[in-house]
Formats: structure tokens, C-alpha cells, sequence
């Protein structure tokens, strides 16, 4: 199987998962075992959950600040050895449970894409500095009027 030292068409055997970012089917490393949990007569003798590993240098067409996103949005799922790890067991088949897994990581891809809003710092007005002030004296108004009464009960 020379199947990643062909490259001259890496159009045929790659996987897109997001527009403009690929990965070639050859890095896609899958493995799958048998689904936890409650499923019927099937659930202990067929292997339907999938697993799916795959190294970030792998994954062509991201930035550096998407990889870097990638690694803060894997979170747990970032191996020691810098591969993604993504599992699927909720459907009952096992090619069903590879397209899960091929989703979610396109998801994760997009999430990494997308560029997040700087943060600007905001102090409040005047003007809603002075109406916190007066809603909390009148507040304060409210409850000292309540103070009297207490001793007719």
C-alpha cells in the first residue's frame, strides 16, 4: 500500500473538511471496537464504534492561528503525540459512526477557522453610573420605609 506516496492527485484521495482546508485519506487513521451502553442482542459481538486519529501536521490549508485554535478547541481530545482523537458510537452501523466521526472533526476544523471578535474594553457612562447610583438609593428608600413597621405584627 503506496497509497501516501502517491501525491500527484491529492484532489482523488482527499477529504474536505472545511472550505479551503483538506486532508488526505491516507492520514485518516481509523479503528473500530465494540459500542458501550445498552444496544440489544448485536451490542456485544459487532464493532460499530469508531475511532479516528489524525496528526495536526496532517491537515492542510489551516493558518498557524487556526492550528492553534484546533489545540485549544481538542481540548482533551489532543494526544502527547499530537494526534486528534474522535469517537463515535451513537449510531448503529459502523459506517454511520465513521461519517459521525468525519462530521465532528469538519466541525471542530470550522470552529478552528473562524477568527474570534477582539474584545474591546468598555467603561460605563456617566450617565448609567449616576441611574445605578439613584435605582440603588431608591432601593435603599424602599426597604428603610419598611423598617417601622415591624413592631405592629
Amino acid at each position: 500500500m503506496s497509497a501516501s506516496a502517491d501525491s500527484p492527485s491529492p484532489s482523488a484521495s482527499a477529504i474536505e473538511l472545511a472550505p479551503g482546508v483538506s486532508v488526505p485519506a491516507s492520514a485518516l487513521r481509523f479503528q473500530f471496537a465494540r459500542s458501550s451502553g445498552p444496544g440489544g442482542q448485536n451490542v456485544n459481538k459487532l464493532n460499530t464504534k469508531a475511532e479516528l486519529w489524525i496528526t495536526l501536521a496532517a491537515i492542510e490549508g489551516l493558518s498557524d492561528r487556526a492550528i492553534h485554535h484546533l489545540k485549544t478547541l481538542a481540548g482533551r481530545r489532543l494526544t502527547i503525540a499530537g494526534e486528534i482523537h474522535i469517537t463515535a458510537d451513537t449510531e448503529r452501523t459502523q459506517e454511520s459512526n465513521r461519517q459521525a466521526v468525519l462530521e465532528r472533526l469538519s466541525d471542530l476544523v470550522k470552529q478552528a477557522i473562524v477568527e474570534p471578535k477582539p474584545r474591546r474594553k468598555t467603561k460605563p457612562s456617566r450617565a448609567s453610573k449616576q441611574r445605578r447610583l439613584e435605582r440603588k438609593k431608591h432601593r435603599g428608600q424602599i426597604k428603610s420605609g419598611r423598617r417601622g413597621n415591624n413592631h405592629d405584627g
